[in-house]
C-alpha cells in the first residue's frame, strides 16, 4: 500500500496546485468560487444549532455519543440544511467565511458517520481498495452546498488550504479518528475564531496522545509531516508552530519523529 494510500487526507500545497487543474478529478471541482445560493446573501450564518447538538453528543475529551445521536437527528438535519442553503458570500468576513467552512466540515463529517453507523473508522466507510482523492470517504460528493454537490476534500483542500492561508485549520478539522484534534463542545464563529483555533493548538500539542513534544526530541503527529509545506509557509516552521503552544519547547535542532495515526472511531 503506498504512502496516499495509507494517507488519504495528504496534500502537499505544489500537489493541490497540480490536482486542480486536473479535469474531470474530484479536486477539479473542488473549489467552487461562488456556490450558488438558495435564500439572499447574509451576514454569515447562525451555528448555535450545531452549537447545542456538540454540547449535547460530545464530550469535554472530544468524544462523540454517536449511537444516541443517531437517534436524534431532526435539530443536526435542520443545521445542515441551513449549512447547504447559505454558503459564504461576497460580504462576509474572513472570520465569518472560515467559522463556516469548518463547522461544515465537521457537521458533514459526523453525518457521514452517522449514515453509516455502527463503525469502527471513517477508513470503513466505502471501497476496500481506496484512491486518494477519488474513492475515499473524504472524496465522496455526499452533500451539497449552494446548489454544488461536495466533499470533504473540497472543503479542506479546495477551499480552507487553499484560500485563507491559516495552517491552524489543521486543528480544528476533525476527521472522525482518536488521532485528530479534539472535537470542540461548541461551533466555531466569527467573534471567537482567532481564540477557539489558538486553544485548539494548545489542545492538541500538549495532549501526549496526539503529541510529545520535547526539548532535544519530539514524536509529534503525523500533521507535521503530512502538512509541512503549510508549517514552512510565511517564514515558519514545524518548530515555530509546535513551540507557539507547546509547553514544553523544542530546540531549533530538536530531531522530531512522527506518532502512528490511530483511525479508530473517535466514539464514547
Amino acid at each position: 500500500m503506498s504512502f496516499f494510500q495509507r494517507f488519504p487526507r495528504l496534500l502537499t500545497t505544489a500537489a493541490l496546485a497540480a490536482l486542480t487543474t486536473l479535469a474531470g478529478s474530484p479536486a477539479s471541482a473542488a473549489a467552487p468560487v461562488a456556490p450558488r445560493r438558495s435564500t439572499p446573501a447574509a451576514a454569515g450564518v447562525d451555528h448555535s444549532a450545531f452549537d447545542k447538538q456538540l454540547k449535547k453528543y460530545v464530550n469535554e475529551k472530544g468524544l462523540v455519543n454517536y449511537k444516541a445521536w443517531k437517534a436524534d437527528q431532526g435539530a443536526f438535519n435542520q443545521y445542515l440544511a441551513l449549512l447547504s442553503k447559505n454558503p459564504p458570500a461576497a460580504g462576509w468576513s474572513k472570520q465569518e467565511q472560515m467559522a463556516y467552512w469548518i463547522n461544515a466540515y465537521n457537521a458533514f463529517t459526523i453525518r457521514l458517520i452517522l449514515d453509516h453507523y455502527p463503525l469502527e473508522s471513517i477508513k470503513d466507510i466505502g471501497t476496500k481498495i481506496q484512491i486518494p482523492f477519488v474513492t475515499t470517504p473524504w472524496a465522496s460528493k455526499f452533500f451539497s452546498i449552494g446548489g454544488e454537490k461536495m466533499s470533504l476534500d473540497n472543503i479542506e483542500h479546495g477551499i480552507l488550504r487553499k484560500k485563507y492561508n491559516d495552517p491552524r485549520i489543521h486543528f480544528a478539522l476533525v476527521c472522525a479518528s482518536i488521532s485528530c484534534p479534539r472535537l470542540r463542545t461548541e461551533a466555531y464563529t466569527a467573534a471567537k475564531l482567532d481564540s477557539q483555533l489558538d486553544d485548539q493548538g494548545r489542545d492538541f500539542l500538549n495532549n501526549p496522545a496526539k503529541n510529545k513534544p520535547g526539548k532535544s526530541s519530539a514524536q509529534l503527529s503525523k500533521y507535521f509531516d503530512w502538512y509541512k509545506g503549510d508549517w514552512s509557509e510565511n517564514g515558519q516552521s514545524v518548530t515555530s508552530w509546535v513551540n507557539k503552544y507547546a509547553a514544553t519547547k523544542l530546540d531549533k535542532n530538536a530531531t522530531i519523529s512522527f506518532l502512528d495515526y490511530n483511525w479508530q472511531l473517535n466514539a464514547q
